[in-house]
């Protein structure tokens, strides 16, 4: 009986990889173009941004 106690664990272990291994090599979620590209298109235009005002950040 004791050596299925110990035998569980090793099994059990792998059980448990293997469905980890499963889930960490599922295909990530696509986004829709539409989205996609709205929001790159938001990310391009905060980059663009700048936070300094007239006359600040030139180093001067």
């Amino acid at each position: 009986m004791a050596v299925l106690a110990w035998l569980i664990i090793p099994v059990v272990a792998a059980l448990l990889a293997t469905v980890w291994a499963g889930w960490a090599q599922r295909a990530p979620r696509a986004t829709g173009d539409p989205a996609s590209l709205a929001e790159h298109r938001r990310f391009m235009a905060a980059m663009e941004r700048t936070t300094a005002g007239p006359g600040e950040g030139s180093g001067r």
